[in-house]
C-alpha cells in the first residue's frame, strides 16, 4: 500500500457541508410548502438582483455550466417562476426574468434563506468569511490551472 502524502482531504469536508446546507435549504422550502431545489433558488436570487439576464451570464453568475442554468430555467419556466424573452438583436439567445409569480415568491422565501445564512454563519467574524473567501478561492485556482 502506497502511503499518502501531507495533501489535505478536503474535498469530503466541502461535500459534507454542501450536503448539509443543501438539507436544510430543502427542509425549509419544504415547511413552506414549495417545491423548489438549491439549485433553482440560486438562479432565482441572481434574477431578482439581475433581471434580464441571457442563459450564458447565468451560467457564469452561478459556477454553473450552460447545458445545466438551461434545464434549471425550463424548470422555472414550467412552475411559471421564469420566462424567456428573446433579445432584440438575436432572436436565438433570451433574457430571463422572473415572473411575478417569482418574485412573490422570492420575496416569501428571501427571509427564511436570510436565516439559513445566518445561521450557517453563526459563531464566526467577517475576518472569518474573509478568509474563507480567500482559501475556498484558491483551492478553485489550483485545480482551474490544471
Amino acid at each position: 500500500m502506497q502511503k499518502e502524502s501531507n495533501a489535505k482531504k478536503f474535498g469530503a469536508y466541502i461535500d459534507r457541508t454542501m450536503k448539509i446546507i443543501r438539507h436544510n435549504y430543502l427542509q425549509k422550502f419544504k415547511e413552506l410548502g414549495v417545491d423548489l431545489t438549491t439549485e433553482q433558488w440560486v438562479i432565482m436570487d441572481i434574477l431578482y438582483g439581475q433581471a434580464g439576464l441571457s442563459q450564458q451570464d447565468l451560467a457564469t453568475t452561478s459556477f454553473k455550466n450552460a447545458p445545466t442554468v438551461s434545464r434549471i430555467i425550463d424548470l422555472l419556466c414550467k412552475k411559471k417562476i421564469t420566462e424567456r424573452k428573446p433579445f432584440a438583436n438575436d432572436r436565438r439567445k433570451h433574457k430571463i426574468f422572473l415572473t411575478e409569480t417569482g418574485i412573490a415568491l422570492y420575496q416569501k422565501l428571501q427571509p427564511s434563506v436570510v436565516e439559513l445564512r445566518k445561521q450557517g454563519w453563526q459563531n464566526l467574524e467577517e475576518k472569518d468569511y474573509t478568509e474563507f473567501v480567500r482559501i475556498i478561492g484558491q483551492i478553485y485556482a489550483n485545480y482551474e490551472e490544471q
